[in-house]
């Protein structure tokens, strides 16, 4: 597994490993083995998802600098 794969494929990959594993019908050591692929691509999705929070939270200013993007919340 690498890291070049998209989100939406790494979250499929780990769907598809919960569906496994929640069969119940799988010999121990490939379940080891099942479950330690889903814990890489669940870190790998919750990296994704922090860099893209990150980069939703900046945007670029009208002199092409970095600046915090907050939301007004209304009253």
């Amino acid at each position: 597994m690498t890291n070049d794969i998209s989100f939406e494929e790494a979250l499929e990959k780990l769907e598809d490993i919960v569906n496994k594993l929640e069969a119940g019908d799988v010999p121990l050591e490939q379940a080891i083995e099942y479950y330690a692929e889903g814990s890489k691509l669940s870190k790998l999705c919750h990296d994704k998802l922090t860099k893209a929070d990150k980069q939703l939270k900046e945007i670029m200013n009208e002199n092409g600098e970095k600046e915090s993007f907050i939301i007004q919340e209304e009253e």
